[in-house]
This record gives structure tokens, sequence and C-alpha cells, in this order.
């Protein structure tokens, strides 16, 4: 069944035995993050912990704060509705399989699949329990119990939100996940990172106010400095009858924004998948639910969000604004470092009576940042393969915080097909970041990594097989040799064929053969009795 809002899941936690409330004074200055990690990481009980309800916030009487709700693999297919993660896949595999009808009778019978289709657009209904209480005076970011996570943080961090924006050439929507930190009372700093939509769309409505302006149709490209910086400044650049424009000249106008938090889990769950872009994210979250999501219009901006959100930060950011954001502590394991970002104007807060905050933290794995990565992973598998058919499976090793290694077994067909995969994860959205590739035949089981140890040690030479490229990483990669832009590795330890230049004979892998196991399988209750296995 899904769920409407996020006290329906909140309830369906308590019901599964996956929440645990505490009702200890804690202070969301680190304290919260300090508790949170040692349950994620606890060695007792079910690998990362239950979920946690704060009822008693320091310096926000009344308030609670949910934490750990996504962290573990039961939560996060509770969250989805489903026994296996396979299953979502194996739906999204179905919509992909339906080819275009050939005749009456085939029309016929996608009838019920259209149906079903149609049953995931987002709809638009008048009000909504997210409008409770509408806020435009007299309102605090300072009022929720938004954490401090790590000590060399630079302040209070949203962590959690659904951020809506427009596209300003095509008006089509994006919900994306990007971190927050809030500066006072009515500002907060917003974290685009240089590949994500949200950022895309302010360097489109950057490009669009600077043509107006300056009456250019030249488009820009970026220098690979601070991307909002150098935006303006190649903006600026631009001339309009052998004029330049004077230095520091920044295109005026603004980007509405609107901010979701504590929305149900599939809707948080898609501000975080990599979807194509011409899919929106409430279309995602109706394909999870198998419902679609009921939206309201913000109050102040012209955007629309889900109508049971327990709070909405609506807003803008100005096109000539930037400002200093981070340290923070990071899914990596190691502060990122601060940089100049734009600056979100709150201009309404609306909110359920009494709202539950929604929030998380980052930092060494695991933490429940993990879970929601391992669900993308097994999710999106079969788009992987719409582009890379020859895909088996793929592991994103929690330990390697996902975007630092993706090992995939593939159906090797010609001689270099390993290299050719690689290349096409590096092509694929957000798979770009991907530092290293290691590629594997069919036969070796990628979600086990001592097995995986031991075929790739076995099959490489290193100089032969060993394959580096240049190309975007991770703003969060410390050891670029520039921001957002460094090496990537892919590793070919796949066995190599004679047409690949190999003229060695490759040797049998040791297995036992099939009579003996199967005499041995008759005695072994016994052996293993004696050897007091049973």
């Amino acid at each position: 069944m899904p769920f409407d809002d996020l006290r329906q899941w909140i309830a369906a936690l308590d019901r599964a035995g996956e929440l645990r409330r505490i009702r200890t004074e804690v202070d969301p200055i680190l304290e919260v993050a300090e508790i949170t990690d040692r349950v994620s990481k606890s060695k007792s009980g079910k690998p990362g912990g239950p979920a946690l309800l704060f009822q008693n916030v320091k310096g926000h009487p009344g308030s609670q704060l949910l934490i750990n709700q996504f962290g573990s693999e039961s939560r996060m297919k509770l969250a989805l509705g489903v026994n296996s993660l396979d299953e979502v896949a194996d739906r999204i595999r179905m919509f992909m399989d339906v080819k275009s009808p050939q005749g009456l009778l085939d029309k016929i019978k996608m009838l019920p699949m259209l149906a079903e289709m149609g049953k995931f657009f987002p709809r638009t209904v008048a009000t909504g329990p997210c409008k409770e209480v509408i806020r435009r005076d007299n309102f605090s970011l300072l009022d929720f119990p938004v954490l401090q996570c790590w000590p060399k943080d630079a302040g209070r961090f949203i962590t959690l939100p659904c951020v809506v924006t427009r596209d300003p050439k095509s008006g089509k929507r994006n919900v994306g996940m990007y971190r927050m930190q809030v500066y006072d009372e009515r500002t907060a700093g917003m974290h685009w990172q240089r590949q994500k939509v949200g950022a895309e769309h302010y360097r489109e409505k950057l490009r669009r106010m600077a043509m107006s302006q300056l009456g250019a149709d030249t488009q820009p490209h970026f220098p690979s400095n601070n991307e909002f910086a150098s935006a303006a400044v190649e903006i600026m650049a631009r001339t309009s009858g052998g004029s330049q424009k004077p230095e520091g000249w920044i295109p005026s106008g603004k980007l509405e924004v609107a901010v979701a938090i504590g929305t149900e889990p599939a809707v948080t769950f898609s501000a975080i998948v990599p979807a194509p872009p011409d899919v929106e994210e409430y279309l995602i979250a109706g394909f999870l639910r198998g419902t679609p999501v009921d939206l309201v219009k913000c109050e102040t901006v012209d955007l629309e969000v889900p109508a049971g959100s327990e709070i909405v930060l609506e807003g803008y950011v100005n096109l000539d604004e930037l400002r200093t954001e981070g340290p923070f502590g990071d899914h990596t394991g190691f502060y990122s470092l601060e940089d100049l970002y734009p600056v979100f104007h709150v201009t309404c807060i609306t909110h359920r009576k009494d709202p539950i905050y929604a929030t998380t933290i980052v930092g060494k794995p695991p933490q429940e940042d993990a879970y929601m990565g391992k669900a993308v992973e097994r999710i999106f598998l079969p788009l992987m393969k719409l582009t890379i058919p020859e895909l088996v499976d793929i592991n994103l090793p929690i330990e390697a915080v996902f975007h630092n290694l993706m090992i995939v077994s593939i159906r090797k067909s010609y001689p270099g097909q390993a290299r050719k995969v690689m290349n096409a994860i590096w092509s694929l959205g957000q798979a770009m970041f991907t530092k290293c590739v290691i590629v594997v035949d069919e036969d070796v089981n990628v979600q086990d990594l001592a097995e995986v140890t031991l075929k790739v040690s076995n099959n490489i030479d290193p100089e032969r097989d060993i394959q580096f490229t240049l190309g975007p990483v991770d703003s969060l990669d410390h050891a670029s040799r520039l921001p957002n832009y460094g090496s990537k590795m892919g590793i070919d330890a796949t066995r190599k064929w004679s047409s690949e230049g190999f003229a060695r004979p490759w040797p049998d892998e040791i297995v036992m053969d099939v009579r003996t196991k199967a005499l041995v399988d008759g005695k072994w209750k016994s052996i293993a009795k004696e050897l007091g296995l049973d």
C-alpha cells in the first residue's frame, strides 16, 4: 500500500518493529548525529539499526525529528512496498519490453498496461496538509531542529530536502536533493553541484537573462573553476554591437525554488534517483507508489510541491549572488571543502501543525545513504542495460561510497568489449563520476567481493589491462587534480582471447567434478555431525 504522507510511513515503521522513539533530551548540534552514527554502525541487532524518532530535541520543545528512516534493506523494501528490490526492476523491465502494436489485437492487449501507466502521473489538488499553517511573515528556518552533523561543519545543514525547480527553457519540473547550509533565519546555501539538474536550470536562467540584457545570441562555454562565478564571467564577456560590459557585470534576475521536507518515502527516494533527463521525479514516485502524487501550488512561487509534505520552504535564488558554503562532513568520510554557491532566500513557509522534521546524516559508511544507494543499484540496472545490453550485473560497494568503484559483469562476445563497456558507463548520467570500473566475465558473482578479488588479481596483466582516461569527476572528490575534473581507471579482468593478442592458453579454474560432489553430499550429514558442524 502506498503511503499518503510521512506520518503513515512512520506508523508503518512502528508496526514493523523498525522504529525507536528517543525521549531523552538531545541536542541537534552534533548529538543527534553521534547517536545516529552509532546506531547505523552497531554490530548488534539488524544491520543499519532502527529508524529513530527523537521527541525531545533541545531548543525545540514539542518538535519531533525523524532520521535513519531508510537505513536498512528491510526498510527500503517496506518503503517501496516490495519483498525484493528486484520486483521494482522487474516492473521497469516489463514496461521497457513493450513493443509497438502490430494490429488491433495487440492494441487491445496494451490497454491494461496503458491504464496502469496513467496512474503514475501527478495530479494537482486544491489544498493539502502542508497548508495547515501558512507563514508569510514572522518565520525562521531556525524554528526547525536543523542539524549540525560534524564538528568542522560550517553550521547547520538541511540534509534531506526535495528541491523543486523549473527548467526556464522547457518548463519541466525537477526534484533534486541538495544540501542547504542555513546562514540565518531566511537564507541558506543551495549546494547545486556542477552536473546537477538544478544547477543547469540556474545556468539556463542566467543565459536567458544575459541574452535579454545584451541581445547576444551565442552560447557560452563554462571554464573549469567555480561554475557559478565562471558562468557569469563568460556571459559577461559576450558583446552586443562590439561593446563589452564592465568587469564584474552579472545578469540580474531570480530563479524560483521550492523545498519540501518530510515527504512520503517514494517522493524522497525519487529525488535521489538517476532519472533520464526528460522523466520527472514526481512521475517516478507515482510509478514506485502505484498511485499518483498529489501536488499543491505554492503560495509565493510558481511551483508545485507534494500536498502531504511536513514543511515547505518557498523562495528564490538571485543570479547575481554567491556565498561561501561548507565545509561539510560528506558521505566520502571526509569534509567537502568550502566553495561559492547560490543563496536561497525564503519568502514563505507552510507546514503541517506540529511538523515532523525529516533529516539524515552522511559520513563514513555505512550510513543511511548506503541502503538508498544499493536500492538505486538494483532498481535501475534494467535502464543501464538499455544502453549496455551485455551487462549481467553491477555492484557499487558501500565501502567505496558508490561513485568511487563499480564492478560489472558482462557477456563477452568480441575483443575489446570490456573497454567499450567502461566508456559506456562513463557516458551514463551520474555514472560519469565513477572513478574506477572493473569488468569481469558473466560467471563471476560481482556481489561476492572475495570472488571478485580472486578473479581480478589473477586475470590481469596491469600494463595491458588497465586503462586511464580524463573527464568530469564528482565535486566531492578531494583527490582530483582540479575541482570537478580528473582521471578515471578501468580494469579489464575478463578472460583474454587470442583475438585480443593473448597467445598463451588460459588455464581452467579449479572445480570439483559433479560425481564426487554428489557422493560427498550423501555423506555430508554424518561427517558434519562428527565435525561438530551440524
